[in-house]
């Protein structure tokens, strides 16, 4: 399948208390994905229901998640999962859609 590809770069800031990190290097990986990330994020941002951040990181982690997943689509460990996953990402879309034309 081809895919487009990304770097992504983790940096961890500080912990849960606000301490600043004790984790010297950035978590730092390459991946590919089947949807241009950059597209989608411009459409997740524009939904008034989620803030840009949150937006952002609901995007990223579903794309990562979904691209794992279909690339093992016979795997067990997403077998039982995977319809509730589609009709979450049709609720998403049709919701999107919905605020669009608000």
């Amino acid at each position: 399948m081809k895919q487009h590809q990304y770097e992504f770069k983790i940096t961890h800031l500080c912990d849960k208390d606000g301490h600043p990190s004790e984790y010297t290097k950035p978590l730092v990986f390459n991946t590919g994905n089947h949807d241009d990330l950059f597209s989608i994020l411009a459409l997740m941002k524009n939904r008034n229901d989620l803030s840009p951040a949150h937006a952002t990181a609901l995007t990223v982690g579903l794309k990562l998640f979904s691209e794992v997943m279909l690339e093992n689509r016979g795997h067990p460990l997403f077998q039982d999962f995977q319809p509730h996953f589609l009709t979450f990402m049709k609720l998403l879309k049709s919701s999107g859609k919905a605020q669009a034309n608000m």
